[in-house]
């Protein structure tokens, strides 16, 4: 076997011991992860799992800090006015830079103001009803809504969201003409749905997949590139015919874009080191999203321009508005 063969992995391996080292050494400051929603839900408890392995792996502690609000632009805030020095930094979903900033003004500029440190995960969406509705399947919701026209209905978990996206592409394409009902976020959503009071909902996997599993909710159809591991049985919307309802949301570390190159290249090593560990990547799995781990800021940075493109065109289309 030739030496090169080695160099490749050898190098990384140096990489990743160096960022370790450098941050090890750079004091008992903690990392503060600034997470722009409540405690207990999916992005909190991302990252604490992932906080917690960057503590194991450098000896130095992080502080996760709970700022919810105003669809994440506080928690936003905060992280951008902390010293660019990498001992502040967000995680959240990537909806916080491609949805929201298209429907309301945010006091930063979501693609230049913010680099994308890492993606640790993916998450998809599902199209659900109560499981007293009467289709068995997306053939038969469709027809089902169809005998109800102009009359049927469904959810969202807020304005200018995918969950909305969704919603009035399947009713344009389909020809329903549903009436949009937006809550604030899923649970209430969810409640109403399973009550009748709503027909159906795109919801994101992690919050109907207990209902599912429960078998409150049905689930008829993904949003995301591929079938769900939570339910292979079920197919995409793609599958079915409908492929501009493709949504797949992002869980990802953010930073300031002031951060210096060294310190996001020692970011990245860092993260993707606890990332990639299998007792992370099952406890992420567990809570119902993919793991998925990206470094790559150029590609991630592309990725969200094309994203809020298409966002800014649907927005644009329905002419949907903030409340």
């Amino acid at each position: 076997m030739k030496l090169h063969q080695f160099a490749r992995p050898a190098m990384a391996l140096i990489t990743c011991s160096l960022a370790l080292n450098v941050w090890a050494a750079s004091g008992d400051k903690p990392l503060r992860v600034i997470v722009p929603a409540p405690a207990g839900g999916t992005m909190d408890t991302a990252a604490r799992v992932v906080g917690q392995q960057i503590s194991a792996d450098t000896g130095r502690p992080v502080i996760v800090e709970n700022r919810p609000g105003a669809t994440g632009s506080i928690g936003l805030s905060a992280m951008l006015q902390a010293a660019p020095d990498g001992n502040t930094i967000l995680l959240g979903a990537s909806n916080l830079l491609v949805e929201a900033p298209q429907v309301m003004k945010v006091p930063y500029d979501p693609l230049k103001d913010i680099v994308t440190i890492a993606r640790v995960a993916s998450s998809s969406y599902v199209l659900v009803t109560g499981a007293s509705y009467p289709a068995k399947d997306f053939q038969g919701l469709v027809a089902q809504l169809k005998t109800r026209k102009g009359k049927s209905s469904f959810a969202s978990y807020g304005m200018g969201t995918v969950s909305q996206y969704s919603g009035l592409i399947l009713s344009s394409q389909a020809d329903l003409d549903m009436q949009h009902v937006g809550y604030a976020g899923s649970p209430p959503a969810l409640q109403d749905l399973i009550g009748g009071q709503v027909d159906i909902m795109f919801d994101g996997v992690v919050t109907s997949l207990p209902l599912i599993k429960s078998g409150m909710l049905r689930p008829y159809a993904v949003s995301g590139k591929n079938r769900s591991r939570y339910f292979p049985d079920v197919p995409t919307m793609t599958e079915l015919g409908y492929r501009d309802i493709q949504f797949q949301g992002q869980v990802c570390f953010y930073g300031s874009s002031k951060l210096p190159a060294d310190v996001l290249a020692k970011l990245q090593a860092l993260i993707k080191r606890a990332a990639d560990a299998p007792a992370v990547q099952q406890k992420l799995i567990d809570v119902g999203v993919e793991p998925d781990v990206s470094i790559d800021t150029a590609a991630l940075l592309a990725e969200n321009k094309l994203l809020s493109q298409r966002n800014a065109a649907i927005v644009k289309k329905f002419n949907i508005q903030a409340n």
